[in-house]
């Protein structure tokens, strides 16, 4: 069985920085293709970055040069630096571990999901 569970969301303002962290337990770590997605109110749910085989494979355009996708294999972690935050970053982040060995785009394509953290980013 595998489990993901998410941390370091919260309430941040505008121009400033968080960072997501996914404990990723009961799988290979380094051989899935892990990503974050976010869900804004009203919204789908849209990939944000991706890594494949550890190395990141994918950015949104929205956040391509502001956030960073990474992993630390000893810790089984996979993280989310997000900086210059903005409000429409705002949304509830989710991680999810895909156990094909091609990145996809859409939730469809990831097994197994964390419970979300919450991004709020104040104007």
């Amino acid at each position: 069985q595998v489990s993901l569970v998410e941390s370091g969301g919260g309430l941040v303002q505008a121009g400033g920085s968080l960072r997501l962290s996914c404990v990723v337990s009961g799988r290979t770590f380094s051989t899935t293709v892990m990503a974050w997605f976010r869900q804004a109110p009203g919204k789908g749910r849209d990939i944000v970055a991706a890594l494949r085989g550890g190395v990141p494979a994918h950015y949104s355009d929205s956040v391509k040069g502001r956030f960073t996708i990474s992993r630390d294999s000893a810790k089984s972690t996979m993280y989310l630096q997000m900086n210059n935050l903005k409000p429409e970053d705002t949304a509830v982040y989710y991680c999810a571990v895909g156990l094909a060995s091609s990145l996809s785009a859409t939730p469809r394509g990831y097994d197994y999901w964390g419970q979300g953290t919450q991004v709020t980013v104040s104007s």
